[in-house]
């Protein structure tokens, strides 16, 4: 075969330039979309392109991104077949983008490995080409041996030393920020998959990451007992929190000003991220042993309050700004408390048990440290049953239903206002952990033992339908604001993305070495944060 690329760099710089980068952007200008799908699906100008030191994988990439492929569908010389044609080369092209920075012959082992299944004649006529390709030794595929492109991984990110224990998303979608066991945390440009720089500091593996809502910080907490805020802008540590005795996991309020850690050592901390001093220092009631360890916390929408349940059964809720406890339930229930949540307005919380109840708090009724017993009727509004361990609780926005899951394999939908059971979804064949509720409250999503999310209507009281797809139990589930996409994770050390209109699974997030124990999503529906074992 030719050497096509060794050809074209005998030509002047002025004339690889305009060939590589100008002519795609010509053809499309002037509406020829014929041969601009001709040259996309032409290998040899895919290999020049890769190969040239000035344009490389990624300006390859985008000139797939010239055309919008939803309108250009109309056009007669663009047809559908096209669309999709191109579309594949270009997931092809990002799922192998981290391949190809490092060898660029293995282009055509990449395209036909992923794409021999293919039957568009584009894409047989391409690989009929890259099938002769003689210009280094590789390894031709005779059957498509590789990930699809239809898999939905985009890119994958190569750099950590050890294993990626957390992953933080930016707002804008643009950044993201790994942490490793190699005790490093990564960031790294989405969309050109490159990193943009390493940080350093923790002498233990970086197990938990956040940023800001600004994206201009992230904060991360290491099993090195301290939590790190880092700027974004020049890769700098800005200051290091050090005062727990152990590990250390990590809470950022909505508006990114504030950090809450809890940790085994019998105490809540709140960090002042923009002074880098410690704020309040919150004492989990009781003597620090194993019932005092916080297994569960939430945060009011407008940072006030926060609520944490023990193993213990006991139940704190604090005031964030003075640091005073509001409330303490010494024996909020019979065994360990699993679950906690705050409605909306912050005037109600739900907590759930291993002694198989909901308890529902009225947190208005007293401005003054008090405990809260099974006997008081003031204040415990109400209690619900399942007729085993509580796993999960959730509330809709409006604080109107609680929604539990439980290890007697079924859902309950409460109201509370009345305090009545208003049904008992049951479709799993294994326990209950973790349930979300749409915004607008109209849907619930559970997640089972038995492998499976089911999505519920909560107004005619039916299941929708059933996800499939994880290999082990679901620990956790988010739902964006939207209601559109749900995010889940499991035993099997994988999240995945869900989309809840068409109810595929959109794609795969790996980096956890063991259960991946909790996810949430931010309010724009950009970035999923989450946190394993």
């Amino acid at each position: 075969m030719e050497d096509f690329a060794g050809k074209l760099a005998t030509k002047p710089l002025f004339y690889q330039r305009a060939y590589l980068g100008s002519l795609l952007p010509n053809y499309v200008k002037s509406g020829q979309l014929e041969k601009y799908s001709q040259k996309l699906t032409d290998f040899n100008f895919l290999m020049a392109k890769i190969q040239h030191p000035e344009f490389g994988v990624q300006a390859l990439i985008d000139d797939f991104d010239l055309v919008d492929t939803s309108e250009a569908v109309t056009n007669p010389e663009y047809n559908s077949e096209t669309a999709k044609a191109l579309n594949l080369i270009q997931r092809v092209l990002w799922r192998a983008a981290d391949i190809l920075d490092g060898d660029k012959t293995q282009l055509a082992g990449q395209l036909l490995g992923r794409l021999l299944y293919s039957k568009i004649p584009e894409i047989q006529a391409m690989l009929e080409v890259a099938k002769q390709w003689k210009l280094a030794p590789w390894l031709r595929p005779l059957t498509p041996c590789l990930t699809p492109p239809q898999r939905r991984l985009l890119r994958t990110l190569e750099g950590h030393g050890y294993s990626v224990d957390a992953v933080a998303l930016s707002a804008d979608g643009k950044r993201a920020i790994s942490g490793s066991s190699d005790k490093t945390l990564k960031v790294w440009d989405l969309t050109t998959g490159k990193e943009l720089f390493t940080l350093t500091g923790h002498s233990y593996s970086a197990h938990v990451v956040a940023i800001s809502s600004d994206g201009k910080r992230a904060i991360s907490g290491s099993r090195d007992k301290t939590l790190k805020v880092w700027d974004l802008t020049t890769g700098k540590e800005e200051f290091t929190f050090n005062d727990h005795s152990y590990s250390v996991p990590l809470a950022v309020t909505a508006d990114g000003k504030r950090a809450i850690s809890s940790s085994s050592d019998n105490t809540l901390k709140v960090w002042d991220l923009t002074t880098g001093k410690e704020e309040l220092t919150l004492y989990i009631y009781g003597r620090r042993n194993s019932a005092s360890l916080v297994k569960a916390v939430a945060v009011s929408a407008d940072g006030k309050w926060a609520i944490s349940g023990s193993y213990g059964s006991i139940l704190m809720v604090w005031d964030l700004t003075t640091g005073n406890v509001l409330f303490a339930a010494n024996q909020s229930h019979a065994y360990s408390v699993n679950a906690v949540a705050l409605t909306a307005d912050g005037k109600w919380a739900i907590s759930g048990g291993d002694d198989n109840t909901l308890k529902v708090w009225d947190l208005t009724t007293r401005n003054k440290l008090f405990t809260l017993s099974h006997s008081d009727s003031v204040n415990e509004l109400f209690a619900l049953s399942h007729s085993d361990s509580v796993k999960a609780v959730a509330v809709s926005a409006d604080g109107k239903r609680a929604i539990s899951g439980s290890s007697d394999n079924t859902l309950k939908v409460w109201d509370l206002t009345t305090g009545d059971e208003q049904f008992t979804p049951d479709g799993h064949s294994n326990s209950v952990h973790t349930v979300a509720v749409t915004a607008d409250g109209k849907w619930a999503i559970s997640g089972s033992s038995d492998k499976t999310l089911k999505v519920w209507d909560l107004t005619n009281r039916n299941e929708l339908f059933t996800l499939k797809s994880h290999s082990g139990s679901i620990k956790a589930v988010a739902v964006t604001d939207d209601g559109k996409l749900a995010v889940s994770g499991s035993f099997d050390k994988t999240l995945k993305v869900w989309d809840l209109t068409t109810r595929n699974e959109l794609f795969i997030l790996k980096g956890h070495r063991v259960t991946g124990k909790a996810v949430a999503v931010t309010a724009d529906g950009k970035r999923a944060i989450s946190g394993s074992r």
